[in-house]
């Protein structure tokens, strides 16, 4: 019985919050360890429909660099990475397209509708939603910077109960083009900010934010995370995390995460709990 009255307080506990969150969108970034272990897939399936059924509205944006890589290995196509990008040629992109949109994408709309959602997989490229140039003027090759995103067609998708589920690819210049390979995290972020989402969470295969001994930093603001690159704190992968969660907070989205996508039902840890589990970071740190 005792069992029993527990798990009811943990339901109450976590009332607040749901109540908070009814009807707000939380976008989500769907990488690492999460993407991979067919147990954390599976708990992963299960956070996202217990939000969905509660009356939150979730966004996926998944990335897939390690399938990626995998993929390129088995072709034997070089590829190789600068400032935490992949630098994308044709080959390369071709590859990128394919693990993204007709592998990974379906896999994950698949699981989430197996639980009980109602999922549907989409890239930039579907209805023209998500457009990009070069960035950093093709330092990079055909990785891209989002220059427009076209809300509507994802409020829509959300207005009739989708869960959209969203391959980082964006439209190129024409119909010829081969498109661009966008960073997930980035791309999470631009969406979150066109559709002015309540959060926005990124699954890591770490803590969170760490110091220099290791230890996870709980929360930063902007300065804070300027003055942690400036002293290399916060490097490589991290980097485009980072740039953008302080993208999106300075847009309008409350609050950022970026959490350990290792730990079993780490979303709703973050959502439902006091002590949430990862590194917050805001526009300006919240008084104590």
């Amino acid at each position: 019985m005792q069992k029993k009255i527990q798990q009811v307080k943990t339901l109450l506990d976590a009332l607040p919050y749901i109540k908070a969150y009814k009807k707000k969108t939380i976008v989500i970034k769907y990488g690492g360890s999460a993407q991979i272990n067919s147990v954390l897939k599976d708990r992963f399936a299960q956070d996202i429909i217990l939000l969905y059924l509660v009356g939150l509205r979730p966004i996926i944006v998944h990335g897939g660099g390690n399938k990626i890589s995998s993929m390129l290995e088995k072709l034997n196509i070089q590829s190789e990475f600068v400032d935490g990008f992949r630098v994308t040629n044709e080959q390369v992109m071709e590859v990128a397209e394919m693990v993204l949109s007709g592998n990974i994408n379906k896999e994950i709309t698949t699981l989430l509708n197996h639980h009980g959602g109602k999922a549907i997989g989409i890239t930039g490229k579907d209805a023209n939603f998500i457009k990009a140039k070069p960035l950093k003027d093709g330092k990079y090759g055909l990785v891209g910077e989002i220059t427009k995103i076209d809300k509507k067609v994802l409020k829509n998708l959300l207005k009739d109960g989708f869960i959209p589920v969203i391959a980082p690819i964006a439209s190129g210049e024409n119909s010829t083009h081969s498109g661009y390979n966008i960073n997930a995290d980035l791309c999470a972020s631009k969406i979150a900010k066109a559709l002015k989402a309540e959060k926005i969470i990124f699954l890591t295969d770490t803590k969170g934010i760490l110091d220099k001994k290791g230890e996870l930093i709980t929360e930063l603001d902007k300065k804070e995370v300027e003055r942690l690159k400036q002293n290399e704190t916060i490097t490589g992968g991290m980097l485009p995390k980072v740039d953008a969660c302080l993208e999106a907070v300075e847009s309008g989205v409350k609050s950022a995460f970026i959490i350990d996508g290792r730990v079993e039902h780490s979303i709703l840890l973050e959502l439902f709990t006091n002590e949430g589990i990862g590194t917050m970071i805001t526009k300006k740190k919240r008084d104590k």
